[in-house]
């Protein structure tokens, strides 16, 4: 058994003084929108009991699927590094980003690259090159019989959107190697900060181009998709080259319950080879209703064919 944990739009706080220039930009709306709101919702406490709860759990790898912090202050990338250690070693922990890791134009050095260790590719027999700019995606990571296939779709937008894009050529790249690695056999495991089901997501907070992903997926296969962003529990599913391919979202992961979204909650994921294919069994743990203590939300379990021999090119 292989067991993969998720965490996603942890919002590490506190948010760092801003100086006032660092304002002088769509900055100015997310900072009072924190102190107005956000401020009471994402919570240090929260973040950090879920994290040792999930490290109790010993999970054999660990993915985050964006929104480490809140307005891309440059402080902020620095205070999340320190969190990612904490979570754990970058060999046992993948990232991918999301819209407030860009929420605005920052440069590589001064933002990602805090995190780079937790973002290195395994690709194309490559040992683990860290990004070295924002493009470096699609990410994979071998673990065991699971291959991680990390995606960005955060981009710079302007005041009052959230939205995401992959882009063509990452796109391409993730049909390619999807397609490997299903010849390979393996497990993929896709992470998009943005969900890619359009009738989930507010326009202005939507995967720009979501239909893209999912032709992609389509027609090269995948087992699993992971994402965040909207805060709450979501299950659905995308159509897979062998059958359907089950997509989870999950609340932020140091929230307090606020309008309709669930407090912190993180999720587990056992992966079982068998003899047809996959057994899949999902587990949702953290803070119950009322006694503030963490606890199991629900479980599933999925049966999944394995990729077809030799899979599409």
């Amino acid at each position: 058994m292989f067991r993969l944990a998720h965490l996603s739009d942890p919002h590490v706080a506190p948010l760092p003084r801003p100086r006032l220039g660092e304002l002088m930009n769509k900055r100015l709306f997310g900072y009072l929108s924190w102190l107005h709101h956000r401020k009471s919702v994402h919570r240090a406490d929260l973040l950090e009991r879920l994290t040792e709860d999930l490290r109790a759990e010993r999970p054999d790898h660990v993915v985050v699927t964006g929104d480490l912090v809140n307005i891309s202050l440059p402080g902020e990338f620095v205070a999340a590094a320190d969190w990612l250690k904490r979570l754990g070693t970058p060999d046992r922990v993948t990232v991918v980003p999301g819209n407030h890791d860009a929420y605005v134009a920052l440069p590589f050095s001064r933002s990602w690259v805090h995190w780079a260790g937790y973002m290195s590719n395994e690709a194309d027999g490559n040992p683990g090159r860290e990004p070295a700019g924002f493009g470096d995606f699609p990410l994979i990571r071998r673990r065991g019989p699971v291959a991680v296939v990390g995606t960005s779709s955060a981009r710079p937008t302007g005041p009052g959107m959230a939205t995401g894009k992959l882009g063509a050529a990452q796109v391409g790249e993730l049909e390619r190697q999807l397609a490997l690695l299903g010849r390979e056999g393996l497990f993929r495991v896709v992470l998009v900060h943005h969900p890619p089901l359009d009738e989930t997501t507010k326009r202005r907070k939507r995967l720009l181009d979501s239909a893209e992903f999912r032709a992609a997926l389509g027609r090269a296969g995948a087992e699993l998709v992971l994402h965040g962003h909207d805060h709450r529990f979501l299950e659905a599913e995308l159509d897979g080259d062998t059958g359907p391919v089950p997509v989870f979202g999950i609340p932020s992961a140091s929230a307090r319950p606020y309008s309709d979204r669930p407090g912190a909650h993180y999720l587990l994921y056992d992966v079982i080879e068998t003899g047809t294919g996959w057994s899949l069994t999902v587990r949702a743990r953290g803070f119950e209703p009322g006694n503030g203590g963490i606890g199991e939300r629900f479980t599933r379990t999925i049966a999944l064919p394995r990729p077809r021999p030799g899979g599409k090119s």
